[in-house]
């Protein structure tokens, strides 16, 4: 039956920055769905999500680490190997958008950004990659891109670089891993009710101007990631692959 293709009973799930945002709604997606869940977190950890995963019955692993290290990207798989024994889902969620006019961007600035939002992406994935081939039973990464993955954007040269390559990642190792049971699809996230997004939301000018451009008429909200989430970690997409899906209520539409 269709329904059980979207089950994730008996999988493990790797979500980075999945304590707050739209990584928190696609986590408690995922534990909905059945999965236990690894949260690898920088600085607030994630305990409203711990709470929800184990009232739903499942397993919860919280992760302190700094993934724009490269050093903390093989420990953090043996963080989630030592707890779970397995991986099954990758979801590359974490990232960093300091906005700057690219006339005056620093190196610095540029280096943070592509470290975070593309280095770590590719690594990390890697790393799930050939722990899915040891296990022999194939896996599904996520990776988390953006409408800078399809527009030029304003003050976020180093973002917009980052998440343009973040879709070609996705397509090149869809392409590379297809035959070996491993899908990578992404999905581009619009303009979002997080907490990163509430000084624009906070600006009527902004806002309305946003939502103006926006067919469903508002903002989405981290919830709205669930369905997708779980489509591309189940079983229902397993001859999905390479693509970008956008979540942002038909905003590339005009």
């Amino acid at each position: 039956m269709i329904l059980e293709e979207f089950s994730l009973k008996g999988k493990v799930a790797l979500i980075t920055g999945g304590g707050t945002g739209i990584g928190l709604g696609i986590a408690r997606g995922l534990a909905e769905a059945g999965a236990s869940v690894a949260c690898v977190y920088h600085t607030h950890r994630p305990d409203e999500l711990e709470e929800y995963v184990k009232s739903l019955g499942g397993t919860f692993l919280a992760v302190r680490r700094d993934l724009s290290k490269m050093e903390n990207l093989s420990l953090l798989m043996q963080d989630v190997l030592r707890k779970f024994g397995r991986l099954d889902i990758l979801v590359n969620n974490s990232g960093i958008c300091p906005r700057e006019a690219a006339i005056n961007y620093s190196e610095t600035t540029w280096d943070d950004v592509m470290q975070l939002n593309t280095k770590t992406v590719f690594f990390l994935s890697q790393l799930a990659a050939r722990q899915f081939l040891r296990q022999g039973t194939g896996g599904k990464i996520i990776n988390i891109a953006s409408m800078m993955s399809y527009l030029g954007g304003f003050n976020t040269a180093a973002y917009t670089a980052s998440k343009h390559a973040v879709a070609g990642l996705t397509k090149v190792l869809a392409s590379e891993w297809g035959d070996k049971g491993i899908n990578v699809n992404a999905i581009a996230p619009g303009w979002i009710k997080t907490n990163l997004s509430a000084p624009l939301r906070a600006d009527p000018q902004r806002n309305e101007s946003v939502k103006a451009r926006i067919p469903q008429g508002d903002w989405g909200t981290p919830e709205d990631f669930k369905g997708v989430a779980v489509l591309l970690a189940s079983p229902a997409s397993d001859y999905i692959n390479g693509v970008t899906i956008p979540v942002d209520g038909g905003y590339l539409t005009k």
